[in-house]
């Protein structure tokens, strides 16, 4: 579970995304043991290099910004290696993948939820 230090950090390194490499990061949620994004970006970038990104990044930005993360980590990595992928496109609806965003988490967790408008 992120602190409230360490989720500030995170929503802090992604501001100027836009303008260094070209991807809108427009919401951000956290959940428990995740964090959810809705980007746009260019097909110049594959999804994975976006998540590299993002993940490279955001870790940077947290270890520097509270550096008392990496004492609790388990090897040093700030984000595991896994990730989703969901995309929309002209066919796609945009709303129907805020409201996933906001719904994130177990029922009784609902609260833990927070997003940020980028």
């Amino acid at each position: 579970m992120l602190n409230e230090e360490a989720k500030r950090s995170i929503v802090g390194s992604m501001r100027g995304f836009k303008e260094r490499y070209a991807i809108e990061m427009q919401q951000m949620g956290f959940d428990q043991n995740h964090v959810h994004y809705l980007c746009r970006f260019l097909p110049k970038y594959s999804g994975g290099q976006v998540i590299r990104l993002i993940k490279s990044i955001s870790a940077k930005h947290v270890f520097k910004e509270v550096p008392e993360v990496k004492k609790v980590l388990w090897g040093g990595e700030f984000w595991t290696d896994g990730y989703y992928i969901g995309t929309v496109s002209g066919r796609g609806d945009r709303k129907i993948i805020e409201e996933y965003i906001k719904k994130q988490g177990r029922e009784k967790d609902i609260n833990q939820l927070e997003l940020f408008d980028l």
